[in-house]
């Protein structure tokens, strides 16, 4: 049987045709199978998985510190805002408490001058009880510093000492005793004249008996010409003591209203 082939050169490229598809799947086919042949290599196996975990450790650290980052802001900006709200109610307490201690100092002051009004009083009282016939006096003085705004500064509540430990007794009387400021010892000096060298002696002892006054001591004495007589010059130094709270007598003072 003749085929006539009405096509010239169809035959040659239908066949070349199926001989370079044939050959191109097999050149893919070979470079499946290196690349399949290069994965089944432990070391790039290994690369890859720690490349893919450095990957996920550096965004799961960034996503982290993120969210770090905001909380922080937000906390900056409520901190910002309570200092701000906070500001004037601070400046209030400060004022506050600066008018408390001058209170407090101008308080201390007067109680301090409150309870050495009646000193003198006391003293002349005794002085005059106890003084023996033929004795008298020529001058009193004070020879101890008055009570000052300083002094009473130095004990005035709130002072800053050294923390120890302390029982809840103890606290509560070194509280009681900062809010009650010590009074300095109250000193006077005595010059006078005596006829009899006796009665110095029996002045001296009644007046150490007294309730407010101790520490009498004798100074000096002399031999001085008073109207033409010789008598005894004596100066005594004492010192004021506060009496037990039963000694002294209160009396209510009543006044009248017109």
């Amino acid at each position: 049987m003749i085929e006539i082939n009405l096509l010239p050169g169809s035959g040659k490229k239908a066949r070349g045709g199926r001989g370079g598809g044939s050959s191109a799947g097999a050149s893919l086919g070979a470079v499946f199978a290196g690349i399949a042949a290069k994965i089944k290599d432990p070391y790039l196996i290994g690369a890859v998985a720690t490349a893919s975990l450095a990957v996920a450790a550096v965004a799961g650290l960034w996503f982290t510190q993120a969210a770090q980052a905001r909380d922080l802001t937000e906390r900056e900006q409520h901190a910002v805002q309570d200092s701000t709200r906070y500001a004037a109610v601070l400046g209030d307490r400060k004022k506050a408490e600066g008018q408390r201690d001058s209170v407090v100092r101008q308080l201390n002051v007067i109680k301090s001058i409150d309870n050495n009004r009646f000193v003198w009083a006391h003293v002349m009282d005794e002085i005059g009880k106890t003084l023996p016939a033929y004795t008298w006096l020529t001058s009193i003085v004070q020879t101890s510093a008055p009570p000052t705004a300083q002094a009473a500064d130095a004990a005035k509540p709130g002072d800053k000492t050294a923390a120890k430990p302390e029982t809840p007794g103890a606290r509560d009387k070194g509280a009681a005793a900062a809010a009650e400021p010590e009074a300095p010892v109250m000193k006077f000096h005595m010059v006078g004249n005596t006829v009899d060298i006796q009665a110095l002696t029996r002045f001296m002892k009644d007046l150490e008996a007294s309730p407010f006054v101790q520490n009498v001591q004798l100074v000096k004495t002399s031999i001085v010409q008073q109207d033409g007589k010789e008598v005894t010059e004596f100066q005594l130094d004492a010192e004021y003591q506060t009496p037990e709270p039963g000694v002294i007598r209160t009396v209510p003072v009543s006044l009248s209203v017109r």
